[in-house]
């Protein structure tokens, strides 16, 4: 582990494997300590930020810098920190936000972007119940469907409760298997409750601000999507990345929201393959 101060004091964590110039990620939740990524499936240099408040990072002396777009300058002081003049950023979920935000307000301090499973709520992208019910739908022939699937539709039916955001747990991941159980168990723990509260409060995010700068942006762009994945389902995910002046989108076979642990082998050569590419 290593730290940096943020420009308000805070002092944050990063954690670095590998040698050479790392990918920068950020990870999502919102406010989830960075370790669920742990290296990406075996990616060979890799840097993971602990978001304030989170993982090793310290908590910061005013609750209102937990917003999405407060915590850009937490990212271009670690970048001033590793002293580099340009970097490879991937954001993960929520974490796609804070590194979407980074690139529309540093955009040449961006060499190459690469969004893993995204949150679209940053570019204003609506996905309707109806896209994700064709993604839940492909899944009947697994044997926890049927919970799951009845679970989802009280949330379409505005009768939500903890426990049917709990069922459809499942849908979040390719496989239903330990992995991807005790993945899903060790989340809470994770997470600062209090500060994801704060990440996408009011004034956080203006999509059309965002959209308007990401047409311009000159950095390469990898969006990546699971086919399973109901938050941003591949079909919603190439208009995502329609919004982008350069960008490819890679969907993984029988992957959901973390694809890393559904097949990590296409998910470390679909990365390294984009990051050996010029910028």
């Amino acid at each position: 582990m290593d730290t940096f101060v943020a420009p308000d004091g805070t002092m944050l964590a990063y954690h670095r494997s590998g040698v050479g110039d790392p990918l920068i990620c950020l990870p999502g939740g919102p406010m989830q300590a960075s370790v669920y990524l742990d290296d990406l499936g075996g990616l060979p240099a890799l840097l993971r930020l602990d978001l304030r408040g989170t993982g090793d990072s310290a908590a910061p002396a005013d609750t209102a810098t937990y917003r999405c777009d407060r915590q850009v300058d937490d990212v271009e002081a670690l970048r001033v920190h590793l002293g580099l003049e340009s970097i490879d950023l991937l954001g993960h979920s929520a974490g796609g936000t804070l590194a979407t935000l980074y690139a529309a307000r540093h955009p040449d301090r961006v060499r190459r972007l690469v969004l893993l499973n995204p949150s679209p709520r940053v570019v204003g992208l609506d996905i309707a119940d109806a896209d994700r019910r064709e993604v839940a739908e492909s899944r009947r022939g697994e044997d926890w469907f049927p919970e799951a699937f009845t679970a989802f539709e009280r949330i379409w039916a505005g009768q939500a409760t903890a426990a049917e955001w709990g069922a459809i747990a499942p849908f979040s991941y390719g496989r239903w298997d330990a992995v991807s159980q005790a993945a899903n168990a060790r989340e809470a723990s994770l997470t600062n409750g209090d500060a994801a509260a704060v990440y996408y409060s009011a004034g956080a995010i203006d999509p059309a601000a965002v959209r308007a700068a990401l047409a311009g942006l000159g950095a390469s762009v990898l969006l990546v999507a699971g086919e399973y994945d109901v938050g941003l389902p591949p079909k919603r995910a190439a208009d995502f990345a329609g919004m982008f002046a350069r960008a490819e989108l890679a969907v993984a076979p029988g992957a959901g929201h973390f694809p890393w642990l559904d097949d990590p082998q296409w998910l470390v050569a679909t990365l390294s393959g984009f990051l050996r590419q010029d910028a």
